[in-house]
């Protein structure tokens, strides 16, 4: 009877054991987890009260008629509906979306040959990824400054340049046909950052490779389609998507070069850009609800855009951890 009851108490331990182990095991991750939200915590709050709170507040403001001075009138769908009677919402998109398409296009490949030469510099290519950079760092309203000091029609530096080689410039600033193009150049001042990523994608790609291309009779170009693009196609696609981003928010340049100070002198509805026109709703007309409608409106189309580009991405961006068959 002795050795049953102590067969029996020694189960009863057994059985009590496990459950043991499972509260120990919960306790541990619940400190895990309360850890994991303490040093969290200071992003989470700043979050939701500069990221999640004014989303949720301009979408409110959106359906409303608000002018900062008196209370909000709720006003459904109208600032939406005047949206698409809006002359100059068409004028502002059209401008919006010519830049776009002709600036990303033009930055990605002047990144690569400029990240290709860097690639070929050897020693000196530290010295001059610095010096590719350091443009990167400049304050965007300096660069809508010297925007106006470069390509000025009259005495510009470009237009200088340009006529040591017998070509008389055009109206840069001044010509509405010339006004985007100028701008589209003038962003390149910037483009560091995209070739110091290109770079590395460059110098990530296996000699191997290009010693099999070889071998099999491949020269440059043969080898640069065949094998350099696949393999950095991925950080080529990041800076698309990153660039087209940026392209359909500009704002800082254009409005310093075009609209800053009261600037009435160049032509003005060439530059007028989405973001500038939002811009000039929320705090020079204080139209805040018609405002916060634009915003939301560019909102869906850049997520419209990119999800046009993840779906292309699949058929053109290869990942090297993805099974060639």
């Amino acid at each position: 009877m002795a050795a049953a009851a102590t067969a029996a108490g020694a189960g009863e331990v057994a059985t009590a054991a496990p459950p043991d182990r499972a509260r120990s095991r919960r306790r541990a991750r619940r400190r895990y987890v309360g850890s994991a939200l303490l040093f969290l915590s200071p992003w989470l709050i700043g979050f939701v009260v500069f990221t999640a709170w004014p989303l949720i507040y301009s979408a409110y403001l959106s359906l409303t008629n608000y002018d900062v001075i008196n209370d909000a009138e709720f006003v459904g769908l109208a600032n939406y509906t005047e949206l698409f009677q809006d002359p100059k919402i068409a004028l502002a998109l059209g401008n919006t979306l010519f830049y776009t398409a002709v600036q990303v296009p033009l930055y990605v490949i002047v990144s690569l040959l400029l990240a290709l030469l860097l690639n070929r510099a050897g020693r000196s290519s530290g010295f001059f990824r610095t010096v590719f950079f350091l443009p990167k760092m400049t304050p965007p309203v300096a660069v809508g400054i010297l925007f106006l000091l470069l390509f000025n029609g009259q005495n510009g530096l470009f237009n200088t340049v340009l006529g040591w080689f017998g070509i008389d410039g055009p109206s840069w600033t001044t010509d509405p046909a010339w006004v985007k193009p100028g701008l589209i150049i003038m962003s390149l001042w910037t483009i560091g950052a995209s070739v110091i990523i290109l770079l590395a994608a460059l110098q990530s790609v296996p000699d191997e490779l290009y010693e099999s291309a070889r071998l099999d009779g491949a020269g440059f170009w043969r080898q640069s389609f065949s094998v350099t693009l696949p393999i950095i196609s991925p950080a080529v696609f990041f800076i698309v998507v990153v660039n087209t981003i940026a392209g359909l928010q500009t704002f800082d340049e254009a409005y310093t070069a075009f609209f800053g100070a009261g600037n009435t002198t160049y032509s003005n509805d060439a530059a007028l850009f989405y973001v500038i026109y939002l811009f000039q709703q929320a705090f020079e007309f204080l139209n805040m609800g018609y405002a916060s409608a634009m915003a939301w409106v560019l909102f869906a189309l850049i997520m419209v855009v990119t999800v046009i580009q993840l779906i292309v991405s699949r058929r053109v961006v290869y990942y090297e951890s993805e099974d060639p068959r």
